[in-house]
C-alpha cells in the first residue's frame, strides 16, 4: 500500500510539474493580472484582485532587495543534490508574495535547483496531498529528488519564526483577526526574507 501510495504521489508531481512555470514566468503573470485587475485562482474577488495587486509590488521589491550572506551563498553553491524546488501558490497569496522571491535568490545561486511554481486551485490533487495540518495552505514548497524522484522535503507555508507567531496568537485569541495580519506583515518587512533563508538552508545541509 506504501509502494502504491508513493507512486501515486509521483505521478501526481509528474502531472503538475508537465504544467509548471517558471519564476519569471510566474511574475510577468502576476504582473499581467495586475495590469488587467484580474487574479489567479477559481474566486476573483475585488479583495483577491488588490491582493495580487500588493504582491506584484511586494515581490518587485524583494526580487531587489533579498540579501545572502556570504556564508549562505556558500552553504547553496556547495549543494551538489540535483533538486527540483515545486511550489504551489497563488497570485493574491500574502505570505507567497515575501517567500517567492527569497526561494528564487537560493534557486539562482546552484543550477542543481530547478524552481518551477504551479498555481493551487489548478492542481488539487497535488494540494491535497501536502497539507498543512489538514488545511490548503500556500505557499508550500516540495522538494524532490530529481534521480529517485522522491519527496525530500516540504517547506511553508510559513517560516518556522512565522509559524510559531501564528500558533502563539491563534492559541491565545481563537483566530487571527485583520490587526494580526497586518502585524506579520510588518513582521515579514522587518525580517527581509531571513528567516525564510535559514529555513531552506537546514534542508540542504
Amino acid at each position: 500500500m506504501e509502494t502504491l501510495q508513493v507512486n501515486m504521489i509521483n505521478d501526481i508531481i509528474s502531472n503538475s510539474l508537465e504544467k509548471s512555470m517558471s519564476y519569471a514566468e510566474y511574475r510577468t503573470l502576476v504582473s499581467e493580472l495586475t495590469e488587467n485587475n484580474s487574479t489567479t485562482g477559481l474566486e476573483k474577488t475585488e479583495a483577491l484582485v488588490n491582493y495580487t495587486a500588493l504582491n506584484d509590488r511586494r515581490m518587485k521589491r524583494w526580487d531587489k532587495t533579498v540579501k545572502l550572506s556570504e556564508d549562505a551563498k556558500t552553504t547553496v553553491e556547495n549543494s551538489n543534490r540535483k533538486m527540483t524546488w515545486l511550489v504551489l501558490t497563488e497570485s493574491w497569496c500574502g505570505d507567497a508574495a515575501h517567500i517567492m522571491p527569497v526561494i528564487n535568490k537560493v534557486a539562482e545561486l546552484n543550477d542543481n535547483i530547478d524552481y518551477k511554481v504551479v498555481l493551487r486551485d489548478e492542481n488539487e490533487a497535488l494540494m491535497n496531498a501536502f497539507l498543512t495540518n489538514g488545511g490548503k495552505s500556500i505557499p508550500k514548497l516540495i522538494m524532490i529528488d530529481n534521480d529517485s524522484n522522491e519527496v525530500i522535503d516540504t517547506f511553508g507555508p510559513r517560516p518556522s519564526v512565522a509559524t510559531e507567531l501564528v500558533n502563539d496568537y491563534k492559541a491565545e485569541h481563537g483566530q487571527l483577526t485583520p490587526e494580526f495580519k497586518e502585524d506579520l506583515q510588518r513582521w515579514y518587512n522587518k525580517d527581509k526574507g531571513q528567516s525564510t533563508l535559514e529555513d531552506l538552508l537546514k534542508t540542504l545541509v
